[in-house]
């Protein structure tokens, strides 16, 4: 019995489906390849490689939005994931009002007044936002943007008025934050960059998570975390950090938002912050490895110096 036309129709789209189906996997190898290529050197492309793909690992099944850059002065490596990406920087633009009020002092030919020493150091070690608020007021906008030009943070915009938590933010420009201090002394001098790396060095033991967690006993660690709960986006969690010794030198940027908590956020960080560190400083040859169970620790909720933190107008 001859088909209908409309079965025959029918057969025929069952044919065309079943071969883009069969097609798929031939399409997808690429992209997925190219989303996991997140690393790269010209000196070291096999540990490049190795890196890309532990990250990749750590990244599997998260739920958050994740952004990152990586860079290590010693063997090359850079990686960088969403880059260019805008977060609501919380408070890890206290970096930024540090280095304004160093350059700032600088620019005058001076110390730091006591004043300003005073507010930069809780601002700092426990994230203190009325510290925080106090500089940004006698700063001034255009003592920030002045800074943020040095810097060459052309992607970062201050918030509104008092907002500083608002302030945007992308992993590109932070890695050119952590240059300020960790880089050649061209925005901020020898001293400052040491004054600067001290502070973010003392933070309080309870704010230490993040970008450090990994990282070996010999490498002196310098830290800033910011973390923000919001209607939009969830909740903010992001880690900047520095890691020096005599043999090493290389930082990481790691921002999220869409974190259901604020310890879903630190958990996809010290995934990648775990990776980052294992492969920096494994032995040549050395076999690439998932991240620890206790990369995922039930953090409590952090109050950013206060409870909950709102980067309010003053």
């Amino acid at each position: 019995m001859a088909s209908s036309p409309t079965t025959g129709a029918h057969r025929a789209i069952a044919r065309l489906i079943a071969a883009a189906t069969a097609l798929l996997p031939v399409l997808a190898a690429p992209a997925t390849a190219q989303a996991a290529a997140y690393c790269s050197s010209s000196n070291n492309p096999t540990l490049a490689a190795g890196l890309s793909k532990d990250i990749a690992n750590a990244l599997a099944g998260r739920r958050d939005t994740a952004a990152f850059t990586v860079r290590d002065t010693r063997t090359g490596v850079s990686c960088a994931y969403h880059a260019s990406w805008h977060f609501d920087s919380a408070s890890v633009v206290k970096v930024t009002i540090m280095g304004a009020v160093l350059r700032r002092a600088e620019d005058e030919h001076r110390k730091l007044t006591d004043w300003e020493a005073n507010n930069l150091w809780p601002m700092i070690t426990r994230s203190d936002n009325t510290a925080a608020t106090n500089l940004w007021n006698d700063l001034g906008r255009t003592r920030l943007n002045a800074f943020l030009q040095l810097a060459g943070m052309t992607d970062t915009t201050l918030g509104p008025d008092g907002y500083w938590g608002l302030t945007q933010i992308t992993a590109a420009d932070e890695m050119k934050q952590l240059d300020v201090f960790a880089g050649a002394p061209t925005v901020l001098t020898s001293a400052s960059q040491a004054y600067g790396l001290n502070l973010m060095n003392d933070v309080e033991a309870d704010q230490r998570w993040g970008t450090p967690y990994g990282a070996p006993a010999d490498v002196t660690v310098h830290v800033k975390n910011g973390w923000l709960p919001r209607a939009t986006h969830r909740w903010r969690v992001h880690s900047l950090g520095i890691f020096t010794s005599p043999s090493k030198d290389y930082r990481m940027a790691v921002l999220t938002q869409d974190n259901p908590t604020e310890s879903y956020g630190i958990n996809t960080i010290q995934r990648i912050a775990w990776a980052v560190h294992h492969d920096l400083n494994a032995s040549p040859g050395g076999t690439t490895e998932s991240a620890p169970a206790d990369a995922d620790v039930p953090a409590p909720e952090l109050s950013d110096g206060s409870a909950p933190f709102l980067p309010v107008r003053r």
